[in-house]
């Protein structure tokens, strides 16, 4: 290269650096004065263009350190709307640039998250399902970056509580009038699915206490209403416990399930699950009991638990989307007893795993006390 045209490539360098150096400085005022919303979305433009242009050049974290300070100050300012917008790119481009997920980057999305539930402020109605929606929008995305960029197999602990958390928070809250409303039962079931990911049973025992107890009609023998909420969301944070291998919370939740939340004795409910002229369907807890007792044994009892699901079906095909709970009996069924599933499986399985997500019959008394072990 001859002098000349180094002295230009350096001249050009150093315009361009200026020029940078210029976009950056009013952006840092824009945010500064961010209180006024038009402001600070002029600001949001600004900062959404660099951080593109960051991530194209190669500046990896130039572009996800610019997209957390901004929506942080943004947030800040109250101004909780057009963050949001921010957020989503932020998530965006965590994946795209296969950012590892840290835990300093876990902490920036907790930080994040905090200053988000506090900006919200004193927003109601319409509004504020929708901002939190997008929170929950958010949150889900990180947590699928983390499982895909991190140390944790289905993604970060306390992401995944957060997410739970906020789904719940939908679920409680006045969707009269929103188009944009989700089934509760949806919420609630993702809520459960995601603490259980999270290793929290606790909170999700704290949840079912404040459902209201099955009715007669729910616990009665060939009911053809769908199960009691609070039952049925029992039933599905076993299954997703176990699906992931996590049989300590699982028993924690079941044993203070037993010992806070339900009200008849083990004995009864023993008897009930057993005698076929009571009226009563099968209980959920006793299912549960089973459940967790046969995954405890070896592959051997493969048969056994087959029969469990078989004796079950009823209850479980009434289940909010049954086909999502076939997909964790299925992979229970692979996991702790090398039952292969059927080939329409495995798509459904795994799906449901890279998201991590006559009638109750003729109950065979020795089978049952076979699949307790005793330990009823």
């Amino acid at each position: 290269m001859s002098a000349a045209a180094a002295r230009r490539r350096k001249q050009l360098a150093a315009r361009q650096k200026e020029k940078e150096d210029a976009v950056g400085a009013r952006l840092e005022t824009l945010l500064s004065e961010s209180n006024e919303e038009e402001v600070a979305y002029e600001a949001l433009q600004l900062a959404q263009s660099q951080v593109r242009k960051m991530e194209h050049a190669g500046d990896y974290k130039g572009a996800t350190d610019l997209a957390y300070s901004s929506s942080l100050t943004l947030l800040q300012h109250g101004r909780v709307s057009v963050a949001s917008q921010l957020l989503q790119v932020l998530a965006e481009v965590l994946r795209e640039t296969r950012t590892e997920a840290t835990d300093e980057w876990i902490h920036r999305i907790v930080e994040l998250h905090e200053a988000y539930e506090k900006a919200i402020g004193n927003a109601t109605g319409l509004e504020i399902n929708r901002l939190q929606r997008l929170e929950r929008d958010f949150l889900r995305r990180c947590v699928l970056w983390t499982s895909d960029l991190g140390k944790i197999r289905f993604g970060a602990l306390t992401l995944h509580q957060l997410l739970g958390q906020q789904c719940w928070l939908l679920s409680k809250l006045d969707h009269s009038g929103d188009s944009d409303a989700e089934d509760i039962e949806n919420l609630q079931c993702d809520a459960v699915a995601h603490m259980a990911l999270a290793e929290k049973p606790g909170v999700i025992l704290e949840w079912l206490k404040s459902m209201p107890k099955p009715t007669a009609a729910q616990t009665k023998m060939g009911h053809t209403c769908p199960p009691a909420d609070r039952d049925a969301l029992l039933t599905r944070s076993l299954l997703v416990f176990c699906t992931v291998e996590n049989l300590r919370d699982a028993n924690t939740l079941l044993r203070a399930y037993i010992s806070e939340v339900e009200e008849r004795t083990m004995d009864d409910l023993t008897t009930s699950y057993m005698n076929k002229e009571d009226g009563k369907a099968p209980s959920h807890v006793v299912f549960g009991s089973m459940l967790l007792r046969v995954c405890e044994k070896d592959q051997r009892t493969g048969p056994l638990f087959q029969w469990l699901l078989r004796s079950f079906k009823r209850e479980l095909d009434m289940l909010y989307k049954p086909q999502i709970v076939q997909s964790y009996t299925t992979k229970i069924g692979k996991v702790y007893f090398n039952i292969q599933p059927p080939p329409s499986m495995f798509s459904m399985m795994e799906n449901m795993m890279s998201m991590m997500g006559g009638g109750a019959g003729m109950m065979n008394p020795a089978m049952m006390q076979a699949a307790m072990g005793g330990q009823m």
